[in-house]
């Protein structure tokens, strides 16, 4: 996710890949420590400068990273085009890349503000759909298991949850170097969310995710781009690519309800559509109830991202024919 120490970003905060735990052999790279410091220099100052000011700041960075038109731009076109169902050299698909870029800087500024936001506020600018299915079922004491896209501000939408009463256990991508692993990690303990590594912990995480749910608790996982390549094979736009078989899996294992949830930019505000339950099917056996199950949270993020493409911050490939050969 790189801006300078002491101003808002002027180059583009890219998601950063999955990566081990630092070792002794793998020193972190200038690159890595000054995204690390840009991230803890957002944090100390952005929540201090005059909101619209910065926003403008943020949009300005957007726009000249979209001009600029890098492997980062022209792989979210690509991933457009495919929710468009048109080329990427259409000019529409163009136009709707820089309503993206806009919408992904946003959510880092809104990032570094996000501490500083009184739960009050959060609540009252979170246009909620759906609320009923988390709170019903948890009030009756049964897991919920909460998939969504990356889209919108999800940590905004982690907050709207834990302001409800109702923290969670997420697992979060190990972000390179380890120093902004451990500021986002804190920053999301913060809001009062449990943080598992995905990788470079004890290894089990699918078991305290389990044990969550059946006491239960809230998961909310990432659920449309595999980081594994462990994952499930579906049909998306179209076309073949791999999710992540934990929110099918721990639905099947555990009993919980699994609910697709969008999340997008709503105004000013934010918006959020907690779908209907993806029903476990009777027959099969685990891995084919996941395969399932996993389609059918496919087709829901088809539906939200298609309404919503400007906020889906899909800056990597994601669909198998577009993946590098992996050795």
């Amino acid at each position: 996710m790189t801006d300078t120490p002491s101003t808002p970003p002027t180059q583009p905060p890219p998601a950063p890949p999955a990566a081990p735990a630092p070792t002794r052999a793998s020193a972190p790279s200038l690159q890595d420590r000054l995204v690390a410091a840009g991230f803890g220099a957002g944090w100390a100052l952005v929540p201090h400068l005059p909101e619209r000011l910065v926003a403008r700041a943020f949009d300005a960075a957007a726009d000249r990273l979209w001009r600029r038109r890098g492997p980062s731009v022209r792989r979210l076109e690509a991933n457009l085009a495919r929710v468009r169902g048109t080329s990427a050299d259409d000019p529409a698909v163009r136009e709707l890349s820089r309503a993206g870029m806009r919408s992904y800087f946003r959510y880092f500024h809104e990032v570094f503000r996000l501490p500083s936001v009184p739960k009050a506020e959060i609540l009252a600018r979170t246009h909620v759909t759906g609320a009923e299915r988390i709170f019903e079922n948890l009030e009756r004491g049964r897991g919920v298991v909460l998939a969504l896209p990356h889209m919108g501000n999800w940590d905004q939408a982690g907050a709207w949850l834990i302001g409800s009463g109702h923290p969670f256990t997420t697992v979060a991508e190990r972000l390179r170097p380890e120093s902004l692993f451990r500021r986002y990690t804190a920053f999301r303990e913060g809001l009062g969310m449990e943080v598992l590594p995905l990788t470079g912990g004890d290894g089990q995480n699918f078991g305290t995710l389990a044990q969550r749910l059946r006491a239960g608790r809230a998961v909310a996982l990432p659920a449309e781009r595999d980081l594994t390549a462990k994952g499930i094979e579906v049909s998306f736009f179209g076309a073949a690519t791999r999710m992540p078989a934990g929110p099918g899996l721990l639905a099947v294992h555990t009993g919980a309800a699994l609910l697709p949830v969008i999340t997008y930019f709503h105004g000013r505000d934010w918006g959020l559509e907690i779908h209907e339950e993806i029903e476990v099917p009777a027959e099969g056996t685990r891995q084919e109830k996941a395969a399932a199950v996993t389609q059918s949270l496919a087709a829901v993020f088809e539906k939200g991202i298609a309404e919503h493409p400007e906020d889906w911050h899909m800056l990597q490939r994601l669909w198998l024919e577009d993946l590098e050969p992996r050795p």
